[in-house]
């Protein structure tokens, strides 16, 4: 079972721990109470969304022999207008750089991850519009 803590500090401050340990500060922005000191929520599931589905494709690229130099995972998202103001748009790019890529791996892997094996993704799905894409540099 996956556990978190989240302890208000102050103002719109507060911190997550995790289950494994690890720790977030979590704030709002200054025109609603908070003092800027860390990421909001919303941002959160945007960097959940990219490391869940990072990890899922650096790893199927090693397993590949790929040669990944580097991998930047970049994610937007378009709330609502309206309370509660979800999220119901994001956009997933995935821009890897490496020697002698190929394509056809690179397309796979971010295929795998996006139908098959990113948890976070399967979790939001239906819920917000998801789409992704990618190049090579």
């Amino acid at each position: 079972m996956l556990q978190a803590a989240v302890k208000w500090v102050d103002g719109l401050q507060f911190v997550g721990n995790s289950g494994t340990g690890h720790a977030i500060v979590v704030d709002g922005e200054p025109v609603v109470g908070g003092k800027n000191t860390g990421m909001r929520p919303t941002e959160l599931l945007l960097v959940g969304l990219g490391g869940c589905a990072g990890m899922d494709i650096i790893s199927i690229l090693q397993k590949k022999k790929q040669q990944v130099a580097s991998l930047e995972i970049n994610v937007k998202g378009q709330k609502a207008a309206e309370h509660p103001k979800k999220i119901t748009e994001m956009e997933i790019e995935f821009v890897i750089t490496g020697k002698d890529l190929s394509e056809e791996a690179i397309k796979k892997a971010v295929e795998l991850s996006m139908e098959k094996y990113c948890s976070v993704k399967a979790t939001l799905e239906g819920v917000a519009k998801i789409s992704f894409s990618y190049q090579i540099l």
